[in-house]
């Protein structure tokens, strides 16, 4: 094995650093996070920090890099509280990649990458139409993470669109079938695969 210390990591140039400091997880869901501004501008970054925070309500944390340039989609979720979080497939995946290009705020990455927005009363951000599985939140907190000056961003879930025929009755969702990927560093990408299912775990009885 090798050992690689804080150190060695300090050294690495810095492209490298992040697509290794990024590959430590593992496979991470990639998705777009669709959001607007007040002015009506919307806005679709690729995000691999989503998680599973809470299921009474449903929870969904969300990490955003250091506020230290433009962040539009924080930025925007922070003037509208409203926010879509959008599964990637592979129809979409270049155009989910490209939507990690820095576009001025005047440009809607939906618009410069071709992707269709989708609207639901009542829920003011965008979902992204060619998405089989989606869903809308709406900010509860953000808290800040000082060690690195990141911020979590916890939103609660308002809405969700799935087809149908990949929800099971146990609540399971079919991702296999759904086609959602998985990424790691900046530029990779993954399809899953379901090597077998478990039942769920109790103790053993000896």
């Amino acid at each position: 094995m090798k050992n690689i210390t804080p150190a060695d990591l300090a050294e690495m140039d810095k492209i490298a650093r992040v697509q290794f400091a990024n590959s430590l997880p593992g496979p991470k869901p990639i998705s777009l996070v669709g959001s607007i501004d007040a002015a009506g501008r919307t806005n679709l970054a690729p995000f691999s920090s989503v998680t599973h925070l809470g299921s009474s309500p449903a929870l969904i944390g969300l990490v955003s890099r250091p506020d230290i340039v433009d962040r539009h989609t924080l930025s925007n979720i922070l003037e509208t509280g409203s926010y879509t979080i959008n599964h990637v497939h592979s129809g979409i995946l270049e155009q989910a990649h490209h939507c990690s290009a820095r576009y001025p705020r005047e440009t809607s990455e939906f618009t410069a990458t071709g992707l269709e927005e989708h609207f639901e009363p009542g829920i003011t951000a965008p979902f992204v139409a060619e998405s089989r599985f989606r869903f809308a939140l709406e900010l509860v907190e953000t808290i800040p993470i000082t060690a690195n000056d990141t911020i979590l961003i916890v939103g609660r879930v308002t809405l969700i669109q799935i087809l149908e025929e990949h929800l099971g009755t146990d609540g399971s969702v079919d991702l296999l079938a759904l086609g959602s990927l998985a990424s790691t560093a900046l530029d990779t990408y993954y399809q899953l695969t379901e090597p077998r299912r478990l039942p769920y775990a109790k103790p053993k009885k000896s």
